[in-house]
C-alpha cells in the first residue's frame, strides 16, 4: 500500500513542478489565482500535518514540497499586485 502512496506524491508533486518552477523562472503570475494558490499553500501545509500524524511518509514530503513550491509562487503574486499597486 505504501508504493501507491509513494507513486501517488511523485505524480501530484510532480504536476505542480512545471508551473512552478516557470513561475519561479519568469516572475510572471499575472494569469496566476491568488485564491487557488493560497488555498492550495494551506491545503498542503495542513496535509503534512495530517501526514506527520499518522506517520505517512510519502504523503508528508510530497506535500511540504508543495507547500514549499505554492508558498514562493503566493509571495511573487502578492509582490507582484504589490509592485503593480505602486
Amino acid at each position: 500500500m505504501n508504493t501507491i502512496g509513494i507513486v501517488a506524491a511523485i505524480l501530484t508533486t510532480g504536476a505542480f513542478l512545471p508551473q512552478a518552477l516557470k513561475t519561479i523562472k519568469t516572475k510572471q503570475t499575472d494569469d496566476l489565482s491568488l485564491t487557488t494558490f493560497s488555498m492550495i499553500f494551506i491545503g498542503t501545509i495542513l496535509w503534512s500535518f495530517y501526514g506527520h500524524f499518522i506517520e505517512d511518509n510519502p504523503l508528508l514530503f510530497a506535500n511540504v514540497i508543495t507547500a514549499f513550491l505554492s508558498g514562493i509562487i503566493v509571495t511573487l503574486k502578492i509582490n507582484s499586485m504589490l509592485e503593480a499597486k505602486k
